[in-house]
Order: C-alpha cells, then structure tokens, then sequence
C-alpha cells in the first residue's frame, strides 16, 4: 500500500488524482493539502490542511499538483522528513527548479513538467527527427493548445520540448515566444514556441519540422487529465523505495520496458 500526501487536492489535477487513486487498491491518500482547505466543506477520508507545514500524518511519498509559489516549502518539509517527492507543477522558476535539484541529492525527486507515458515518446521522437532533419534545412516550431484556465505559458512541456529539441542540436538554438513588432525574416537558430488558449482543451502539443516543399508534424493529444495522474501514481510508486536522486519520465519508461 503506497500512502501519498497529496498537495492541490482542490485543484484541477488534484481532484483527477483523487478520483484516480480512489480506483487503484494498492493507494491511500494519506493526507490533503491545499491553500483552500478550510473551504472544503466535502466528507474526505483523510486529514486536510491549509499548509504542508501542519501535516504530521505517516507517508510513504508526497506528489505535487499545485502551484509554482508553494514548491519550494514542499520541497523543505519533504527533505526534512527524508520523504520522495514527486514533482508535477509547472511554471517553476530557475531558482526553484535548483532547489529541487540540490534536494535530490538527499531525497528521491521525480521532476517532469508532463506525466504522460505519451508525451515523453513524442520528445523522444522529436529530438529524433531534430537531429536528422535540421541539417537538411528544416526549420523547427513548437505549438501548444490548453484551455482557458491555465495560469502559465507557453506550458511546461512545450518548455520541455524546446531544451530536449536544443540540447540535441549543441545547445545553440534560440527559443523564440513572439514574434510581434519583428520585421525581418525567421533565423536558422531559432525555435518558435507558439501557447493557445481556449475552451476546454486538455492539451495538446506539436513539434513541427517544416523543410522546402514538405512538413513533417509530431503531435500528442490528451483526451483526458487522467492520463497524467495514472503518469503521477506510477512516478510515486517508482520514486518510493529510492535512496536519493533526480528522475523523470525516461527513468519511469526505461523500468516499465526494461531498458530497451
């Protein structure tokens, strides 16, 4: 039985995650945590707070869905309890993101700014295509579709493409966010980073590589924000046991295919 503190469970994600650890026999929500606790007027199960400081109650891991400003005093409680956390928020600052990393070294962190199993072929595919493609003239641009109600953009795992797609190329490439009021044509160094907006769009992302006479266009959609919980669950599971160390979704996907 895997116990979870569980930090947003008022938002978004954080009610997936209920609904979805609810389903799965072998996870207990051990504890909530949200700033709009004391609003909650739903019977839970477990003990809620307004602030992880509060929290005392017996866990194995702690996964976060909530927001970039609380991070870092998850990350603390979570390095002086000596528990693995697993890390879900986007938008996180540089400072924070170092944070996390100096964390590491003394407690197991699992870092990724998108939980989908799916999500990490299409970097992988992507970083693929990159390195065959952008020496033959291809320019590359990044498109991501969300609903009306996230906070952050472009989004987290639009970022996550663009520094995966870079570093494939050396490192030299130059992240472009808009391109309004520039007049002069596109460069070879850049990489677009396109964010939209709209209705209720799970998300959606693309790595275009539009060359002279042909495109080539990896996509991802997400139907449902469910995908990314079950991606949080098998984090936790694989992150809990862990003495230390900084992991992500190739470290989950190379367990579930034994490395190959």
């Amino acid at each position: 039985m895997l116990r979870m503190i569980l930090v947003g469970y008022l938002g978004r994600m954080g009610k997936t995650m209920l609904e979805t650890a609810a389903s799965d026999p072998e996870v207990q929500i051990a504890a909530g945590i949200d700033l709009r606790a004391g609003e909650d007027r739903d019977g839970r199960p477990f003990p809620t707070y307004g602030r992880i400081e509060d929290c005392a109650d017996p866990a194995d891991c702690i996964v976060d869905f909530s927001w970039a400003d609380g991070v870092p005093c998850v990350v603390d409680y979570a390095l002086a309890r000596k528990m693995p956390l697993v890390v879900c928020t986007t938008g996180l600052s540089e400072e924070c993101e170092a944070k996390i990393r100096t964390a590491s070294e003394s407690i197991p962190v699992f870092r990724s700014a998108n939980m989908s199993l799916g999500v990490s072929l299409l970097k992988t595919l992507a970083v693929k295509a990159a390195k065959t493609l952008y020496g033959s003239g291809f320019d590359i641009e990044i498109v991501e579709r969300h609903h009306n109600q996230k906070l952050d953009a472009p989004s987290g795992t639009a970022v996550l493409l663009e520094k995966a797609v870079n570093e494939a190329l050396g490192g030299e490439m130059r992240p472009v966010y808009d391109r309004t009021g520039v007049r002069g044509k596109r460069s070879r160094d850049e990489i677009g980073v396109h964010a939209i907006r709209g209705g209720t769009i799970v998300g959606d992302h693309s790595v275009v590589f539009a060359g002279r006479d042909e495109v080539l266009e990896i996509s991802h959609s997400a139907r449902s924000k469910e995908i990314f919980a079950v991606g949080a669950l098998r984090a936790a599971g694989f992150t809990a046991g862990k003495a230390s160390g900084l992991f992500g979704m190739d470290d989950l996907i190379g367990e579930i295919t034994g490395g190959c």
